[in-house]
């Protein structure tokens, strides 16, 4: 077992170059061998590939990525970790390392320099507190990312891969299935990370679509119908989304929609499928 992949070698490697976890960045290192192979699996790599790799830690998985990848770019928003990750990917000329904080990036710039503009493959062990943000920002600016395979949360990974109807589904979902299609690759257990964090986690792969899955008539006014449905859960589509004024439509042109679709005045937000967004979204634009 090398030092990548034991709780104690890592923490004495961390400690060798005078390192500490940093919580508030989130930072829990995978070392799970089996886990670590899984998620490069999935990725589907070969060395044609480029890869986006966003909280590489200390290169566990950098190295897995550069064992097979074309090239890995790899950012890293926590400066002190650089030598470090440095040191640990030496031994590869198709990694590259950038000290940035993957939000602030101009990815079109970043894919323009790093890659040539040749389709992207995103890798990525996210920092509970920003999953969504990050998550968000690859696939509304998506220049030319094919797939993503994320580590995050398990409650999150369940929101994504929520059906209409259920608990676990609201806005999120209906936000990262209109961008991508979701799957689940594997549950992982606290212990497979170094601090283990105090929650499971789960890897999921989004395939990125070429296409939309509905036909809109303003992109802007589905997302706000989405913010709508879910802003106030508790009350009926009906009421939520008349009160909601980026809408630009009132109680009643809202209930004649509902009804004009076959859906009871009664029913809530979470109900509806992205194609129920879609086609209530479009009529509203229609009658108005």
């Amino acid at each position: 077992m090398d030092k990548f992949h034991s709780s104690k070698s890592v923490r004495k490697n961390m400690a060798e170059h005078g390192l500490k976890f940093q919580k508030s960045l989130g930072q829990n290192f995978l070392t799970d061998a089996s886990v670590l192979s899984q998620i490069v699996a999935a990725a589907d790599l070969d060395k044609d590939s480029c890869v986006l790799e966003i909280g590489p830690g200390a290169g566990a998985l950098t190295r897995e990525l550069a064992h097979v990848a074309g090239k890995v770019v790899s950012v890293e928003i926590d400066k002190n970790l650089i030598p470090l990750l440095t040191e640990n990917t030496a031994e590869f000329s198709n990694v590259t390392i950038i000290n940035e904080d993957i939000l602030r990036v101009d990815l079109e710039k970043l894919f323009s320099e790093q890659f040539g503009g040749k389709a992207v493959k995103v890798v990525a062990n996210l920092p509970y507190y920003i999953t969504t943000p990050i998550i968000m920002k690859l696939l509304e600016e998506k220049p030319g990312i094919e797939s993503i395979v994320i580590m995050i949360q398990k409650e999150v990974a369940e929101r994504l891969l929520a059906e209409a109807g259920s608990k676990a589904y609201g806005a999120v979902t209906v936000s990262v299935n209109y961008y991508a299609k979701p799957s689940a690759v594997c549950l992982v257990p606290p212990e497979a990370f170094v601090p283990p964090p105090k929650v499971w986690s789960e890897v999921l792969k989004l395939d990125v679509l070429d296409d939309a899955p509905v036909q809109l008539k303003d992109e802007t006014h589905f997302f706000n119908l989405v913010k709508a449905a879910f802003g106030q859960r508790r009350k009926t589509f009906l009421n939520s989304a008349s009160n909601f004024p980026a809408l630009g439509a009132s109680k009643e042109d809202i209930r004649k929609v509902l009804l004009s679709l076959g859906f009871p005045e009664t029913i809530r937000g979470e109900s509806f499928s992205i194609s129920d967004f879609a086609a209530i979204s479009n009529a509203l634009l229609e009658q108005n």
